[in-house]
Parts: structure tokens; sequence; C-alpha cells
């Protein structure tokens, strides 16, 4: 039985890992800042949640000892330089020391697609650099670079079609932008195989793979199908691109976390698509499933019709 630490295990790839895995037997550790964030992987047996702070290195080097091997999915859409810098660069550098200071090797780490030290936005720049400080530490190492993610409970799919419910029309920004979504159980199995298939984990050391689906999508194209599944598709306004940068910036002024913002566009500038420079999720022994075959499953649930039924059991 094999020991894994896993760095944002209470995300929405993280959950997904979490299962895989206890159903292949590893136990698990999963860091979390509050115990109240693992609700959704704490009742498994073989996962031990722990409240800890994984940006404090000692704390960090604690939770590395004892362990096979690390997953790094620690990530952030929204910020400042500053918390980009924290969150994909000073970890990334903080894990590279700490598994060196513990002895374990293996580690595992989701970047994203298109991640480059000239790119476009923050976000992407500094996922360049967190490659960079991980490559450099002579580990283990995998990395995974994924397109959107896709799937039940995403915040992508699910978010446009939940404005769609209520809105006449969507004023879309980066409508033109480019995307090759993947789904999350791919990622999750593509994680899987790197570390439980020995020929796999073997030739994925030293490497970098795209983690796409099969079918490249416009930002439109996926509005109007998350409309459609949900059961209430609504016209899309393309916006200009100085107004689109304007609704960002008001975006950005509300409470929360913003539906996009100006960094989001900014990474938007370039197509977030299978570079071709490395290998796909084939190559970890995944066939990515496509998008139309998945997403029905459970945007379907948002419609008019799955929303009367509920309605019907509740009364019954």
């Amino acid at each position: 039985m094999k020991n894994v630490l896993i760095l944002g295990g209470t995300g929405f790839v993280g959950r997904h890992l979490c299962e895989k895995l206890h159903r292949q037997g590893w136990r698990i550790t999963v860091p979390t800042r509050r115990l109240a964030n693992a609700t959704a992987v704490q009742h498994l047996p073989r996962v031990t949640v722990v409240q800890a702070d994984v940006h404090d290195p000692a704390q960090l080097t604690a939770l590395v000892k004892e362990h096979d091997a690390v997953v790094n999915l620690v990530a952030i859409l929204h910020g400042n330089e500053a918390a980009f810098e924290r969150a994909h660069v000073a970890l990334p550098r903080a894990l590279a020391q700490a598994c060196a200071d513990s002895g374990v090797r293996r580690l595992v780490h989701i970047s994203a697609l298109g991640a480059s030290l000239d790119g476009p936005s923050h976000y992407l720049r500094s996922k360049a650099r967190g490659e960079d400080e991980l490559r450099r530490a002579g580990l283990d190492l995998t990395i995974l670079r994924p397109s959107v993610i896709f799937g039940a409970g995403d915040r992508f799919l699910n978010l446009f079609a939940q404005l769609q419910e209520s809105a006449p029309l969507v004023p879309l920004a980066g409508a033109s932008a480019k995307f090759q979504p993947v789904w999350v159980e791919d990622v999750a199995q593509a994680v899987v195989n790197s570390l439980l298939d020995q020929n796999l984990a073997q030739s994925s050391v030293g490497q970098t793979f795209d983690c796409t689906g099969p079918t490249v999508y416009t930002l439109a194209e996926l509005v109007r199908l998350a409309g459609r599944y949900s059961g209430h598709p609504r016209p899309i306004f393309p916006l200009p691109v100085a107004l689109g940068y304007f609704m960002a910036c008001l975006m950005e002024l509300g409470p929360g976390q913003p539906m996009m913002s100006r960094d989001n566009l900014a990474s938007m500038s370039v197509d977030n698509v299978a570079s071709g420079q490395w290998p796909g999720l084939q190559a970890l022994g995944v066939k990515p499933a496509e998008l139309t075959s998945v997403a029905p499953g459970y945007l379907g649930h948002r419609g008019p019709r799955s929303q009367l039924l509920r309605h019907r059991s509740m009364r019954q």
C-alpha cells in the first residue's frame, strides 16, 4: 500500500483523484486550512484530512515526510501578481525543498495549458515559473498541462448555465477565444496512471503532457452548449475588446471571485489548445472523452423538465 500527499485535494480535481486512488488502495493525506473544506473527501476510509498551512515551509516539510509521492493541484484563477506568485511559484519552490529534505522524489504537478514565461497574463507566466522551480530540483517529476476542465460540479459550464437561467442574453467578453476542454475524470485518471502503472510511471518522469479533450471550441460555442444542455439557451452578444475589458474591471470590483477578470481576458488572448510540442493524454493511457457525451448528463439536471420532476418528487 502506497502513501500519497495531495496538495489541493479538496478542490474540483482533487476530489476525483482522491476517489480513484482510494479505490486502488492508496493511503491519501489531504491538508487543508479549514477542515470544513474537506467534507467531500473525508468520508473515504483511506483519506486522512490534516489541518495545515501548506505555504508554511516547516509544516509543508512535515507533511511530505513518510509519503511515497506528492501531487500538487494548488492553483488560483484570480488575484494580483503577488497572489499568483505565492500560489504558483513560491509554493512549488517550497515543495521542491520539502521533497529534498524528506527524501521524497516522486512528484506529479498540475500546471496549465499555455504556461509560458512570456505569456500575456500573470496566471500563465506564474505557472511557467512554477514549472521551472520544480524542474531545477532534480525530482522524479511529471507535469500535466490541462486546458479548461469540465465535469459535474465544475465552475465553468455550470456557471454559464446558471447565468442563462435568469439573464435574457449573455454579453460575452473573449467570445472567440479557443479552448480544448478536458473531462475532470480524464485528468484524474492521468495522474493515477502516472503513479500506479509501472511502465508509465517510469516513462513519464521528466515529461510534460498536454491534457486536452478531442475537440476545440470557442468560448461562445461552449456558452451556447451550456445553455442548450441546461434547457434555457439565450442569445450571446460578443463584446468588443475594450468593452470586455471594462466589464472585467467592473466584475473585479464586486464581492467574491469575479466571473471574469482582466487577467483571465489576457490569458484568453492566446489559444488554449494542445501545443503539439508535448504528448497528450493517450500517452498516459487515457482516451479523452468528448464534452458532448458528458456535459448533457450533468447540465441536463438544471433544465426546466428536470426542475419540474424534482419539484413533483418533493411534493409526493
